[in-house]
Order: C-alpha cells, then structure tokens, then sequence
C-alpha cells in the first residue's frame, strides 16, 4: 500500500529515474493497463516540456511502438489518461487515492468516486 510518505518520496525521485522505473515494470507485462501505460506516455511528455522540446519529439515515438502491440483502444485509454495526469493531476490522485481507502475497507472520499481500476475493469473512461 502507498502511504503520504511514500508518495513524498517519490516526488524526490528524478524524473527520468521515474520514467525508468514505470518502463521496467511495463517491460514484464504482456497486457499493460492503459492507465499505466497513460502515465509513462504523461511523464515522457513532462520530460519534453521540462527539456524545451516540441511535445511528441519522443513521446510520439513511444505511442508509435504501442501500435500492433496492443489493441488500439488500449493505446486511445492510456492517451486520454496521460492527458489527465497533465491537465489534472489533483483528479488522479482522488481517485487513486479513493481506490486505495476502498482497498482498505474505508468509505469512498466522495460519494460516486470510484478508483481509477474499477473504471478500467468496467471497460469506463476516466
């Protein structure tokens, strides 16, 4: 479980040690959930913005390689997730974070919030 700390943590971590993390995890998956695949595709396209390159330069290359590899509406899933995770990481993090207080047995944060997961295992969009 990822507590506040651990989440405090991680902001510490480079961001290419980030990116570097989530592509060995993605590495040993056969069937990589969009959302995990919309936040490695959001860090790549934070890392050209933070080094003044036009978006896509590597991010582009990166959604290039998904295709034939995965099923096209997984790769559209995880663009609309990286665009979340840029435009609005606070609604990720409640959701992440309203998945993780169900996982526990807690109530949801918001009444109707379900967890990022739940979306995905439904087949809905985030």
């Amino acid at each position: 479980m990822i507590s506040e700390k651990d989440l405090a943590e991680l902001e510490k971590v480079p961001l290419e040690e980030r990116i570097s993390r989530i592509q060995k995890l993605l590495e040993g998956k056969e069937n990589p959930r969009p959302f995990e695949l919309g936040l490695l595709l959001a860090l790549k396209m934070g890392q050209e913005i933070r080094d003044k390159k036009p978006l896509g330069t590597e991010s582009g290359d990166l959604v290039a390689s998904w295709n034939g590899k995965y099923p096209e509406s997984v790769v559209e899933e995880a663009i609309a997730s990286a665009r979340e995770f840029i435009l609005n990481p606070a609604k990720i993090a409640e959701k992440i974070k309203a998945g993780l207080q169900k996982e526990k047995g807690d109530s949801r944060s918001e009444p109707g919030m379900t967890s990022e997961q739940d979306q995905l295992d439904e087949g809905g969009e985030s």
